[in-house]
Order: C-alpha cells, then structure tokens, then sequence
C-alpha cells in the first residue's frame, strides 16, 4: 500500500441541479484530486470532518484511495503487511534514522511469522531483503530502481500475509512475539534486542486498535514471559586507567588512521562522551586553555544509520543530544591530559572546513564507523592476550565511556556532577553504574575473615 501526508481539503461544493441538490466534498492525495458526492449537507459535513481529523492527527492516507488508512479498512481486514507499511510511514517523520531501522528490522520478524501461505512464496533471504530494505523504508518503497525480484516479494507479502484481526488468536500472537526472540541463525537474540523489538510490536498493536482493526491490544492477555533484561553495565568490560592508556597508545600505532583517532577515543574516555558525540564534535564546541583543564559544549550527535534511513542520504543521522530537547546543550569538563591530546590533534591534522575535529583519511566529511572499529580491534589484539581479548574487557569503543563515568564515581564525584557530564538522570546513572561502584569489597573481606578467626599473615 502506497500512503502519503500530502493532504489537501477544500470546502463542500454545493451543485444545486434542476431535480435535486448535490453535496460534493473534495480533496487531494500526493497531488491528485478526489471527490465524494452526497445527498445532504450533514453527510458531507461529517465524511470532511473524519477526513480533516485523520489528517490533524497525522495519518497516512493512501495514494489508490484517496482515503486515510483507517478509513479505508474500515472491514478490519487489512492485512498485516499493508498495516505495517502504514505504521511506518505514521512513525517515519517524528523518529531518528536508527530507530527507523529498528522499526524495520521489528516488522520484518514480525511479518515473517504471519505469512498466510506458502504457494510462490519467494526465497526467505529475498522476503528478509525485500521487507527490512525496501517496504518497511518509507522512502524507497515506491523508488523506481527497485529491483524486479524485489518488487515481486511485496507483492507477494501484501497477498499472503494474515490480516491484522488474526492477532486476537493466542496462537498466533505468540508465534509473532516468539518470533522477537531469535536471530536469523535460530540461536537466542540479546535480550535487550528483544525487548525493544517488543515495545515496538506493542506500539504497532496499540495503533491497530486505533484504527479498530482490534478491539484491544491482546498481548497483555496472553501468557507469555518477557525476556528479562538488565540495564547495568558489566564490571568486567570497564578497563582501569592503565589499561585505558595502553589501548590509547595502541591505537596510535595502527597504521595511517591511528594517529587520527587517539583524541577521538581520548573524549570518549577522559570526557565520558559518547561515541556519535565525539564523531559530530566542532572547534566551536572546545573551550581549551594552552594547557590544563578546558570544557566541551555538547550540541550535536551523530550517530550512524546508514544513508538509506536518514533524510540527508548520509551515513550519519544529525540530531539534537541523547534524551535533550533541540538546541540543548552540555558542559562537560576536559581534563588536562585530553587537553593536551586535542592541541596536538588539531595541530597535527587541523579541521574540516565546517570545523569538524575527527575525520577520515580520505573523507573530510565524516570520521567512518568502520575505520573507528577496526583501530579499536587492532589495539584490543595489540594490548590484550589471547584470553583477554576474548573477554568482555573493552570490549567495544563505547565500553571507554562506561570507564570514564564508573572512575568519576569511584573518585568520590558527586553521583548528581557525573549525571550532568555523563548526560543522564541521577536516578538512570546508578542503574547503569550500580555493579561499577568500588564498595570496599576487599575491605569486607578482610572483615569477614577476622571473624571466622583467621590472623592476618
């Protein structure tokens, strides 16, 4: 199904002919002019009104219609691939680049538990490519350079998909919900994963009953366990401040990028930054002394989408700050030794010309996902023994932040300081740093041990 928010309504025409008087109501859909011809002014008044309402709210109307989607399944029997596609395009305008890819990659699992039948049914990789690439994307649904085999499994899933009423059936709703759980290889997905994928479906099931093609949201009803998922951060994965500085002077020692991205994983970990942070970090954002501690003012993320998500065709979406309104902002303190760090970058390789401080070799526009995980691997494998780099121990770029945040509070930081720096809730911050806080665990021990009677040696 094709929808667009290109809406426009114009007053009732009133056609007074030599028999009988015509109400006609008129609008538009993505350019295209459509009427409805009723006997009396409250029939037409109300057909506009639910038509000016469906747009107030933001619904898509569809192109072949002309009608909102809740208007034109009003036989509550749209099957679940059209009302996904729809969901998509409600959610498309209002949501970052990667939770787009998040709804597509939900709907895809999701879509493929409620196929309906198996005659000419494609391929399970094409129908995955096809859903997660291409439907599910608002804007390359209706791209003209769509592959043909492509646009053959969408029209294949829009006839075979069950309608959204079968999710009243428990058993059903439990292959959809089972189907959040696993990955494509059939081993168990993370549970975080799952459960965003599950607030997800449970967003779509909402919009269904919205759009009475459910009577009521069934998954509270259904005896079905939740995945369990815990929000702390691994204590194993937080590097001390030798290990930190090790794996910085690793990473300067891989090849011809490396030099370039010690500042960068020096904000991650000296400035508790996160990483989309430090890639959409500006020289107007610095405010460094020669030497000893300076301040970042933190505008702008950038975190990476891929260019087919974002609405500038570029690999990074550019967004206001994690969990801030736009045009908020926040300080953060930079310590001396990252000071000097940044002197010697910007003296080094300069700035892009819109004042860009981390950027590739070869691309000034942005530093590349892919060049900041292979310097990171490298100096794992640089640093770290065999059986340490198997471990969780710094693991990922971002475990540099988990550093930073978890060594400000066991320096005795104030946990309210460390939230402001760190960008979040006091409340949020010892959720997440709750098994990193040094609680004198040796010292307990020690207590322990005097109590059962044992003499230090």
């Amino acid at each position: 199904m094709n929808t667009t928010y290109d809406v426009r309504l114009w007053k009732t025409k009133v056609y007074k002919g030599v028999r009988k008087t015509g109400y006609y109501v008129r609008w538009s859909v993505a350019g295209r002019e459509w009427s409805e011809a009723f006997q009396n002014s409250t029939l037409a008044d109300s057909f506009r009104s639910e038509l000016v309402a469906a747009a107030r709210r933001g619904e898509a109307f569809d192109i072949e219609t002309g009608l909102p989607v809740s208007m034109r399944r009003a036989n509550r029997e749209m099957s679940w691939y059209d009302f996904a596609c729809a969901f998509v395009d409600l959610k498309w305008p209002r949501v970052a680049a990667t939770t787009r890819r998040t709804h597509a990659e939900a709907l895809t699992a999701i879509t493929a538990s409620l196929l309906a039948g198996t005659r000419g049914k494609p391929d399970d990789k094409l129908i995955r490519h096809a859903l997660c690439r291409w439907a599910f994307n608002t804007n390359r649904r209706t791209d003209p350079q769509c592959p043909a085999e492509v646009k053959a499994a969408m029209a294949w899933l829009a006839r075979n998909t069950r309608p959204v009423s079968a999710l009243a059936k428990p058993d059903v709703l439990r292959a959809a919900l089972d189907s959040l759980t696993v990955k494509l290889d059939g081993t168990p997905a993370a549970p975080s994963v799952t459960s965003r994928k599950r607030k997800i479906f449970g967003t779509a099931v909402e919009y269904a009953v919205e759009l009475k093609l459910l009577d009521a949201n069934p998954i509270p009803a259904l005896k079905w366990t939740k995945v369990r998922t815990t929000h702390a951060v691994d204590r194993r994965s937080v590097a001390n401040p030798v290990q930190a500085r090790t794996l910085l002077n690793a990473v300067r020692e891989h090849g011809r990028c490396g030099p370039r991205l010690v500042a960068f994983f020096g904000c991650l970990y000296f400035a508790g930054m996160r990483p989309e942070e430090a890639v959409g970090l500006r020289k107007s954002n610095l405010s460094l002394p020669d030497e000893g501690w300076g301040e970042f003012h933190l505008e702008i993320a950038e975190p990476h989408a891929g260019k087919e998500w974002t609405n500038s065709g570029q690999n990074r979406d550019r967004r206001q700050l994690k969990q801030r309104a736009v045009g908020e902002s926040r300080t953060v303190p930079c310590p001396p030794e990252l000071t000097a760090l940044l002197h010697w970058h910007i003296d080094q390789f300069g700035t892009a010309p819109d004042g860009r401080v981390f950027t590739g070799e070869r691309n000034k526009g942005e530093l590349p996902k892919g060049t900041i995980n292979r310097a990171w691997r490298a100096a794992r494998r640089a640093t770290f023994t065999p059986e340490v780099a198997a471990s969780p121990l710094a693991a990922t770029p971002y475990d540099l932040r988990h550093a930073a945040v978890s060594t400000w509070l066991n320096g005795g930081v104030p946990p309210a300081e460390v939230a402001a720096w760190a960008g979040h809730s006091v409340e949020v911050l010892l959720k997440i740093y709750a098994k990193c806080l040094d609680g004198g665990a040796e010292r307990l021990r020690q207590r322990v041990e005097a109590a059962l009677g044992h003499r230090p040696a």
